[in-house]
């Protein structure tokens, strides 16, 4: 178990309920729309168990759009991602901690649980801390682990955001814009396909938004 100093305790105690009002108030005023590849549904709408990878810039928007459908996540064990748990779970998320590189093998058993269990996984391809767009192999180890012989990809872009100075240029939607979320087609359980959905992902959110 990790441990805390008193100041993140504090954080830790204070900031994921604030978020998670914050993130419920800003999300009433948020609308959404999809952009589909052909006979691809949206990512929710696929019984599980399923696998999903997506780009960490897109988290908040993803937390409120999917929240309440017991989808397991993929968390760091540092403290930012002891942060972002406590924060997704009190959305109803299921927050698995750990990471593909540190702590592998044990996240991705927990993973391997999840999907046993029946729920969709959820990758940030690119965390926990980058490079930004640069997709790492945890979905395509659980797709190895599980036998899954597909991954989808999407990506949420909203039409007006606040982007931070971070690593992942994190995006904050601003009130009562659209959020567009793209579902390219599903793609072969290996690391370079899942590169290209992903790419893909982002593209068809640009195209949508350019016309």
């Amino acid at each position: 178990m990790a441990v805390f100093t008193p100041k993140q305790r504090l954080l830790l105690a204070i900031v994921p309920p604030l978020a998670v009002t914050l993130i419920r108030l800003l999300g009433a005023t948020l609308r959404y729309r999809d952009v589909n590849a052909p006979a691809t549904p949206v990512g929710i709408d696929v019984p599980g168990p399923t696998i999903f990878a997506f780009w960490h810039c897109a988290l908040l928007v993803s937390a409120h759009r999917f929240r309440n459908k017991g989808i397991a996540i993929l968390i760091s064990r540092s403290f930012d991602g002891e942060l972002i748990a406590r924060i997704v779970e009190r959305l109803g998320f299921v927050a698995v901690r750990g990471s593909s590189t540190r702590g592998g093998p044990q996240a991705l058993r927990g993973m391997q649980q999840a999907y046993t269990d029946g729920l969709i996984c959820a990758f940030t391809a690119d965390g926990p801390k980058g490079p930004a767009r640069i997709a790492k192999p945890g979905p395509v180890h659980l797709a190895e682990l599980t036998g899954a012989n597909w991954i989808g990809a999407f990506h949420g872009q909203p039409d007006r955001a606040w982007e931070l100075r971070s690593w992942d240029r994190f995006m904050i939607p601003k009130p009562f814009t659209t959020v567009t979320f793209s579902w390219p087609v599903h793609t072969a359980p290996e690391l370079a396909p899942v590169q290209q959905s992903l790419d893909e992902a982002v593209a068809m959110t640009s195209r949508l938004q350019s016309q």
